[in-house]
């Protein structure tokens, strides 16, 4: 029997050659400055302290160029310090937590939609379907309008919940930071699919008797990649506007947006989307450095609007009974794939470091001279963050992401963990994912956290944050009750 020769990548270890590589590209600078240094030294050594006076006295310096050249000096420095962008830092955040009484086991939203959907048993088993494979959990929540039968989505009940979700995040952070209203000077929120008048924005301002001279926002239509749409809106008026604290809320009402038809592509929010929303508080004041958990270090957007399949991918509209639902299209993964490329591509000289640019340089160059069939490089985000937080859309789209990046299990896991108890959230989903991470002790001084959001339009929005302090584990929250008992294994189907 012929000897097996063993596989060269068994044989030589290609983990700590590629590790190699990275440091020697990474600290390139390092290598080639310590053997100038040493050989300046050397000769400094050399010529001995008479000889280096005897140049020196032979200097001749002029009073006026001396001024000058100090003037240069200090008119230089002050221009770049004043030029320099100020930072932007995320002093704490606040996740709502829905009460107990608006649980909706599978069981429960079973029962409801073979009730609601009594004449139409194949949108039923559709839903189910959905339901065993989407990654949720039995402890997400609905607001108590669509737990009766039929679902009573008024103007009225719409509005409660949106001041039960917005108000609850809000007073947690207000009591987390010590925050008084008055010292609120720009409020930012983001809800996609409830805009009533007044806005949400005018009810916190209402509610909170804030300053008449606040700067307000209110977004809407936005989709789920709001969220980050607002922290970039936010940072751009923290540069405008010294010495700010700055207050955004994302959130999405359930309310008034529940689907009572039986078209398919527009059922799948039903059963995703939940219950929830977070408050950040922002500020650019040099005093909040030290006590801030984050530092804003990018945020990248990426809008593919211009093409008609990614502007139709997530669509309001009404079905042929005339009921308006959110419709959800096959392509909705290849759009956002395409979408995610375009915003890894700018983001990537951003983050990563030299050796895994080069790398991807060199493909890049080698698919456009030598063969356009070689397979692209996917850089290796690992090496640029060490926490993810991928908008909880639904499995699918970690699944994707996961793949794409090439992430393990333990990348994606607040993802999943987010998913399976509290649903999708829309654009707050992000911070429930942080917010478990914290919860689990790992976040640390210095680590870097990459949240990534997808939205109708079609969007992909991107933020990078650096931690300020190693957070210690946090006693209350949205986790506090349930953390021990997390990860929890997610089957492929849940049978019902």
């Amino acid at each position: 029997m012929p000897e097996v020769v063993p596989s060269f990548s068994n044989s030589v270890k290609l983990k700590y050659v590629k590790l190699g590589y990275q440091y020697l590209v990474n600290h390139i600078l390092t290598f080639l400055l310590v053997p100038i240094i040493i050989g300046v030294t050397i000769e400094v050594l050399r010529i001995g302290p008479e000889e280096l006076l005897s140049i020196w006295n032979s200097l001749h310096f002029d009073v006026l160029e001396i001024l000058c050249s100090s003037f240069v000096i200090i008119f230089v420095g002050t221009v770049y310090f004043m030029s320099k962008p100020r930072s932007t830092y995320l002093v704490d955040y606040s996740c709502y937590k829905p009460p107990v009484a608006c649980r909706v086991p599978f069981s429960t939203f079973m029962e409801h939609s073979r009730l609601i959907l009594k004449d139409n048993p194949k949108s039923v088993e559709f839903q189910m379907r959905i339901l065993e494979r989407s990654g949720l959990g039995e402890e997400t929540c609905l607001p108590p309008p669509i737990h009766y039968i039929p679902p009573t989505p008024t103007m009225e009940a719409a509005r409660g919940e949106a001041e039960v979700v917005i108000f609850s995040a809000i007073d947690d952070l207000m009591n987390k930071t010590g925050l008084k209203p008055k010292e609120i000077d720009i409020l930012i929120v983001n809800c996609s699919l409830f805009s009533p008048t007044p806005s949400l924005s005018a009810m916190i301002v209402n509610k909170y008797k804030l300053r008449s001279n606040i700067k307000s926002y209110n977004l809407s239509g936005m989709g789920c990649s709001a969220g980050l749409i607002s922290i970039d809106l936010a940072r751009d008026l923290l540069q405008v506007h010294p010495n700010s604290y700055a207050i955004v809320v994302s959130t999405e009402i359930i309310t008034p947006n529940y689907y009572k038809g039986s078209e398919r592509a527009m059922l799948l929010p039903n059963c995703l989307f939940r219950m929830g929303g977070a408050a950040i508080l922002l500020s650019n004041k040099r005093r909040d450095r030290y006590r801030a958990k984050y530092r804003l270090m990018h945020v990248v957007r990426t809008h593919k609007g211009a093409d008609d399949k990614a502007f139709r991918c997530v669509f309001e509209q009404e079905d042929p009974q005339g009921k308006v639902g959110i419709n959800l299209s096959k392509d909705l993964m290849i759009i956002a794939g395409e979408a995610l490329k375009s915003n890894i591509t700018t983001i990537g000289p951003l983050v990563l470091p030299a050796s895994e640019q080069l790398l991807f340089l060199l493909t890049l160059i080698g698919r456009k001279i030598f063969n356009p069939k070689w397979k692209p490089y996917i850089p290796d985000f690992k090496q640029a963050f060490e926490h993810f937080c991928i908008h909880a859309g639904g499995r699918a789209v970690i699944d994707e992401l996961q793949k794409n990046l090439q992430l393990s299990a333990e990348h994606v896991e607040a993802s999943r963990m987010t998913l399976h108890r509290f649903g999708n959230t829309s654009s707050s989903s992000l911070w429930y994912e942080m917010s478990y991470i914290e919860s689990k002790g790992r976040m640390k001084r210095g680590d870097r956290v990459w949240q990534i959001a997808f939205g109708s339009g079609f969007k992909c929005n991107s933020a990078v944050w650096k931690c300020n302090r190693t957070i210690k584990t946090p006693t209350d929250g949205p986790w506090q009750d349930c953390i021990d008992k997390y990860p929890v294994h997610i089957p492929e189907i849940v049978k019902l």
